[in-house]
């Protein structure tokens, strides 16, 4: 543990440092909470810069005691990585009793995933602090990122090869409802414009005593790296190289800012319901294609595909013949193609009605059998769905359709539909095509059949042959 001792040079960053703080809650209060005073929260590791952010933000609301509803809390997660982790948790829980602040903690549980512990402990962590966010009612929460933060992040995305987005590096505040699971919630860096230094100084001079985390010196994660071998070394070839890079990064953001407007005008041209009109999409140039597809995803709130698999979509997207039953996987979801129409569709179960005829290695499923017995709905698991029976001028006959050996099943091929007496009987295939109905979606529809007969399509509607018009005659509905 380090404790800070009173130093000579820590009056001018403490002059700097205080008020620059004090100017970005000024502003991100005016711009988020115009008309009430938000209850804050800082998120608090026990290390150097979230202990600094304490005792600032500690200082601000004891200034502005008098404004009623100005409440702050201390938040800490832990991770449980640490021999030290419960250490580190009584040192936050001490600072916030020295200075009468209030105090929560969460516990987490880590799964390592194909992004490595890292990813996982970041997004625990993110996840506990919005759970103790909607716990005490906290709108704005504070955390310790700095300007050496905001250097190492663009440097961390320029060698990984980002773009614009990841350029920009980190938001003074913004919202992160996939991070915190609160789309309200703000989420702001009241330091990034205070170099580490200067919060050193600061701690320095107040006393203010922080843990330091051994992994912090843990040269296999790439941050570290950088930030205990290359950042020195452009420190030593390019002083004070940190504002500068900050200063790329705000000209990034001001990029970003134009190709995201440009992008929303983009897509509101392009959209056609929830898909994407390809004729409108095939005149913008391709920067701009790629560049609106982007946005569609973030709109839709999917995981940012990377530049080759954006790349490979476009080309199968424009280079697959009309007729082609487009599909490219992306991890959240299927992108789909239908009458010059691009789809983003949820990925779906495979459901244990479905089968292939064509394909020789899936065991021939039968039908599933059923008898109505006036019930308001029946639920198919096996299906998918639930079908209803409602009450209806036009129907079946109720006491002929309990009578009925009934089955449900998915349509094997050449299953015919006659929707009313003065149409032809056509085809299912006929049908959903005539109805607009995409191939990925058709598979997913059950048929019901009693006997050799078929009473019901769903999507389409019911077979005419026994119909009948009058009161309380029984219509099916799937759902």
């Amino acid at each position: 543990m380090h404790t800070g001792k009173a130093a000579g040079r820590g009056r001018p960053a403490a002059a700097g440092v205080s008020p620059l703080f004090a100017q970005a809650l000024a502003g991100l209060r005016s711009e988020y909470f115009p008309t009430s005073q938000p209850v804050i929260a800082v998120a608090l590791s026990g290390g150097l810069d979230s202990m600094v952010l304490l005792r600032l933000a500690h200082a601000y609301v004891r200034d502005h005691a008098r404004e009623q509803g100005l409440a702050l809390f201390a938040f800490h997660v832990h991770h449980g990585l640490s021999q030290n982790a419960d250490a580190w948790r009584d040192h936050c829980a001490a600072a916030c009793a020295a200075l009468g602040v209030a105090f929560d903690s969460r516990a987490v549980d880590l799964a390592k995933g194909k992004s490595g512990i890292e990813a996982a402990a970041r997004k625990a962590r993110y996840a506990a602090l919005g759970d103790m966010c909607r716990a005490h009612g906290v709108q704005l929460l504070l955390t310790a990122h700095h300007l050496d933060d905001q250097a190492e992040t663009v440097l961390l995305q320029l060698l990984r090869g980002s773009g614009p987005a990841g350029l920009s590096g980190m938001d003074a505040a913004n919202r992160a409802p996939t991070l915190l699971g609160d789309d309200q919630l703000v989420m702001a860096r009241p330091l990034l414009q205070a170099a580490r230094a200067d919060l050193e100084a600061l701690a320095q001079e107040q006393g203010i005593a922080w843990v330091e985390d051994e992994s912090n010196s843990d040269p296999r994660y790439a941050r570290n790296a950088l930030r205990h071998t290359v950042m020195p070394a452009l420190a030593q070839a390019f002083p004070g190289f940190q504002q500068r890079v900050a200063r790329s990064s705000m000209h990034a953001q001001s990029a970003l800012r134009v190709l995201l407007d440009v992008a929303a005008q983009d897509l509101n041209a392009c959209l056609d319901g929830d898909a994407l009109d390809l004729a409108q999409l095939r005149a913008l140039s391709p920067d701009r294609i790629n560049n609106v597809l982007r946005h569609w995803f973030a709109v839709r709130r999917l995981a940012m595909p990377s530049t080759a698999w954006m790349d490979e979509m476009i080309g199968q997207l424009f280079s697959a013949r009309e007729d082609a039953q487009l599909l490219v996987v992306h991890p959240d979801c299927h992108v789909r193609r239908h009458r010059d129409r691009l789809y983003l569709v949820p990925k779906l179960p495979i459901l244990s009605g479905m089968r292939d005829p064509d394909d020789e290695g899936i065991i021939e499923k039968h039908a599933q059998a059923f008898r109505w017995n006036g019930e308001a709905l029946l639920a198919f698991p096996d299906y998918g769905g639930v079908l209803h029976f409602e009450e209806a001028q036009r129907g079946f006959d109720p006491d002929w359709l309990r009578a009925q050996p009934l089955a449900i099943d998915f349509r094997k091929g050449g299953e015919r539909l006659k929707l009313a007496s003065n149409r032809p009987s056509r085809s299912l295939k006929a049908h959903f095509q005539a109805s607009g109905i995409p191939a990925w979606e058709r598979t997913r529809l059950p048929i019901v059949s009693s006997g050799i007969d078929l009473l019901y399509a769903a999507g389409l509607g019911m077979d005419c042959q026994y119909l009948q018009e009058g009161a309380g005659r029984i219509a099916l509905r799937w759902e």
